[in-house]
């Protein structure tokens, strides 16, 4: 059945894409532009029996009869089609969870990225739009009991939404002012239901008391999906708080005096919220011209904005980045979004968000979000073409994850920012074992706010904001958290097996070469 591999795969993908129009934008095809997620009963059964075909199918494909890449191809297709199935039966986070339900990532792709003129956008908005009430509708249908932490954000998020679509279309109707009558109803109401659903959302918020802790048989199986590794849960946390235990011995040597108090020099050089995209800005230079200099890995000149991040997605990350999919034909800007703090933030909250993202933070940030981490791991895997679609909608959250935070590894070994920057890495390091301890100490052993807080505060030396965030984080996901430390761990070790004859920049470019697989096929694929 060898043979039939790569047909089979591409009609898997096409269902895949098909079923979920967030999977679809994030990759680029703008072929279900016009829809949002069916999380209607029936809806979501058709999404079942889809996936369970497709497990059924991929299951009976001789493996042993491909070639490499395919084999790849076909453990990924695979596992993705089965962490899909996995979310819709066990996890059914669109029963608990409003934030799934908000329409703004989605909106907001077709507002920002030009990849088509603006008529052919503004249709596909106003058809987004038009679902926006049958959709806000159906969540409030299947939205049971509610974790509070996840209603308080959505409640801003929701927000966020119904702003951006009163806002955020003018210049578009400035380029096809005669669709503004058409789409202007669509937008008004959709609006409203968001107004509306955000206000729902606030009425709930004293029954929402739901425990968002997953327990250790969802968590555990759950990790297992994200990581697509080896490691077991226990090993994971283990290596966690050995590596915390490793880099603070070394965060010590290296500070020559008490690390708090090196770390709080460091921190007193600091951006504001007029500033910090423009250090961001000036850091990116500084970073390429590293990059090019020690010739550590090769640069590819794709557009890259720096902006701060739209209020919708607030509230669960400082700082991400967003860039075109891996199928999007038009040439696309990546976006790197930083969130500045609220306006509405006391003075003495500012200063300790920025004592935490002080100057040489945001360098090590834009290491990891842009060059050479993020933005331009990503930037070669666009250009690798499989003979399947299977890489890219089935991308590695643990190797996209682990690249960025070794790029800051690599790039503050060899002084970059100097000391300052190498004691930010290392706290990074520090924040990174943590997150996965918390991750699962949270979910599965009933780690308290207090424990918490105290571990992130006095071992990870964060400012009290920037663990509270946190907090909120890890209540907010599941074992997303965890990607950081086991893909940094992974993707570590596969960089120390460079061979001896094979530069260091030939290497990068080989471990980049092959779109985002999760480390363990890297390996496969680079014959270690």
């Amino acid at each position: 059945m060898s043979q039939d591999f790569v047909p089979l795969a591409e009609h898997i993908a096409d269902a895949l894409l098909e079923c979920a129009p967030g999977l679809a934008a994030g990759a680029g095809d703008h072929r279900f532009d016009d829809r949002l997620p069916d999380y209607s009963p029936e809806g979501v059964a058709a999404d079942v029996d889809m996936l369970r075909d497709a497990s059924a199918a991929l299951t009976q494909v001789d493996v042993d009869e491909l070639d490499v890449q395919d084999q790849i191809d076909h453990a990924v297709l695979l596992a993705r089609v089965e962490r899909m199935l996995f979310e819709r039966t066990e996890i059914r986070e669109h029963e608990w969870n409003p934030l799934v339900h908000n329409p703004g990532t989605l909106l907001h792709g077709l507002i920002s990225r030009p990849f088509a003129p603006a008529e052919e956008r503004l249709v596909s908005i106003a058809a987004r739009l038009s679902k926006v009430p049958d959709a806000l509708a159906t969540a409030r249908e299947v939205l049971a009991d509610s974790p509070r932490v996840h209603v308080e954000t959505a409640i801003g998020q929701f927000a966020g939404t119904a702003r951006l679509v009163r806002e955020e279309l003018g210049e578009l109707f400035k380029e096809a002012p005669g669709l503004a009558e058409v789409v202007a109803p669509a937008q008004e109401r959709a609006a409203a239901e968001l107004d509306a659903f955000g206000e729902w959302l606030r009425g709930r918020l004293d029954k929402a008391d739901r425990d968002p802790r997953l327990g250790r048989r969802l968590w555990e199986a759950r990790l297992w999906h994200t990581l697509d590794t080896e490691l077991p849960a226990r090993t994971v946390l283990e290596r966690a708080e050995a590596n915390l235990e490793r880099v603070s011995a070394e965060l010590e040597e290296l500070s020559g005096r008490p690390a708090r108090e090196a770390l709080a020099m460091a921190a007193q050089d600091v951006p504001d919220n007029d500033t910090i995209v423009e250090l961001a800005k000036v850091s990116l230079d500084e970073a390429t011209a590293f990059v090019r200099e020690h010739d550590l890995v090769s640069l590819i000149d794709d557009p890259l904005v720096i902006m701060e991040m739209p209020e919708f997605a607030r509230g669960v990350a400082v700082a991400y980045c967003d860039p075109p999919g891996l199928l999007e034909k038009a040439e696309l800007p990546t976006f790197f979004c930083i969130s500045p703090t609220p306006s509405d933030w006391p003075q003495e909250r500012v200063a300790s968000f920025y004592r935490e993202y002080n100057s040489h933070m945001v360098r090590d940030l834009t290491v990891h979000e842009a060059t050479p981490g993020h933005f331009l791991q990503l930037a070669h895997a666009r250009r690798f073409r499989g003979r399947t679609r299977a890489r890219a909608i089935g991308w590695s959250g643990p190797f996209v994850e682990g690249w960025a935070v070794y790029a800051e590894e690599l790039m503050a070994e060899r002084g970059f920012g100097g000391l300052p920057v190498r004691l930010q890495q290392l706290k990074m390091q520090l924040r990174m074992s943590i997150n996965a301890i918390i991750d699962q100490r949270v979910h599965c052993d009933g780690m308290t706010e207090e424990e918490a807080m105290a571990l992130m505060m006095e071992r990870g030396f964060q400012e009290e904001g920037e663990a509270a965030g946190k907090w909120r984080r890890a209540l907010l996901s599941s074992t997303q958290l965890s990607t950081y430390f086991v893909g940094y761990t992974e993707v570590r070790q596969i960089a120390d097996e460079r061979p001896a004859n094979v530069t260091l920049r030939d290497w990068h470019d080989r471990m980049l070469a092959h779109g985002s697989p999760p480390p363990r096929h890297l390996r496969t694929l680079l014959d270690l």
